[in-house]
């Protein structure tokens, strides 16, 4: 029989297993982290309902259909509001996209070294620019060219101007104006996301095509786009994100006049714009809280849209999948 203290003794090289303390307190952390952010989005919300109780108990969901917004008669509508949100944010991104995956498809596939870095620093430097000072460029450079030569042609009748979407005066200011002035704003956040989206395809992708005999052009849209496919979806949604709540640089040029119009030519307004607008001039509670329903009525609209996107992706990527299989 061995001595019973020979056995107690730690055999050499052995390591006692590691304690799961530190694990299970790095676990607990990042949740609590995590949490923290779901937390922070519920307070908000739970603020701007509280807020804007009052209103909300007063106009019901005739708020989201109403079209007055008369605060000397204390009536409010937020329709005119989500209509310019919705149709500036659509606008900035059918600007915006083609010209992001374009210019992410040329710095990743196509430019020259020497070239390439100055453009991506110059995009960069774009998405730095502060939104007021784009605003200030906006109303005092692009709106006057604006007015002067696209919308001059949009509305000959020999050209647009027979459409709904290019009749009346043209002010400049206008839903079309708030729209480009969106796609310049979310162009570079789109290209940037775009272009490490492009660069994270696996080169095995690109070799496989050229191998079987396919162009440059096949190569791209075949082996790179249609494997970033997903990933490129999900930078034009960050950028919509970004499309309805920007406030500055659209308040300065969409017009802010809250009516619905079929033209673009004409002036708009934005749930964002309406805030900063009048939110220093809610003189009686009624005007707060229907402020501050309009800031709840933008929160709900951002939810929904990035619900809806994820959906769409969701679906995108199943039936992708399916067809892989296939």
């Amino acid at each position: 029989m061995p001595d019973a203290s020979a056995i107690s003794k730690p055999v050499a090289g052995y390591m006692a297993p590691p304690s799961r303390t530190a694990d299970k307190a790095f676990e607990w952390l990042t949740l609590f982290m995590a949490l923290t952010v779901v937390l922070l989005i519920v307070l908000v919300g739970w603020q701007l309902a509280a807020g804007s109780s009052g209103a909300i108990r007063k106009f019901g969901f005739g708020f989201l259909f109403s079209t007055q917004w008369d605060p000397v008669n204390e009536e409010y509508g937020a329709l005119p509001f989500i209509y310019g949100t919705l149709v500036s944010s659509f606008l900035g991104l059918l600007i915006a996209v083609p010209l992001s995956i374009a210019t992410a498809i040329y710095l990743t596939e196509l430019a020259p070294r020497w070239l390439r870095q100055p453009i991506i620093s110059l995009v960069e430097m774009l998405a730095a620019i502060p939104s007021v000072i784009l605003g200030l460029w906006g109303i005092f450079v692009m709106v006057p060219w604006l007015q002067k030569y696209p919308f001059a042609w949009l509305k000959n009748p020999h050209h647009l101007g027979w459409l709904p979407l290019f009749r009346g005066p043209t002010y400049g200011v206008s839903l079309l104006a708030g729209g480009t002035i969106v796609a310049v704003m979310i162009l570079p956040i789109i290209t940037s996301l775009s272009r490490e989206i492009l660069v994270s395809v696996p080169n095995l992708q690109r070799e496989a095509a050229y191998a079987l005999g396919a162009t440059r052009w096949e190569v791209t849209r075949i082996a790179v786009l249609s494997y970033a496919q997903r990933g490129l979806f999900g930078a034009i949604i960050l950028g919509l994100g970004r499309a309805l709540g920007e406030t500055m640089a659209v308040t300065m040029v969409i017009g802010n006049r809250p009516v619905i119009s079929a033209s673009l030519l004409k002036p708009g307004y934005t749930l964002a714009s309406v805030i900063a607008n009048e939110f220093a001039e809610a003189t009686t509670d009624t005007y707060l809280q229907a402020l501050f329903e309009i800031g709840l009525v933008l929160f709900a609209l951002t939810i929904v849209v990035n619900l809806i996107a994820q959906l769409l992706l969701m679906r995108f990527s199943g039936e992708s999948l399916g067809r892989s299989v296939q």
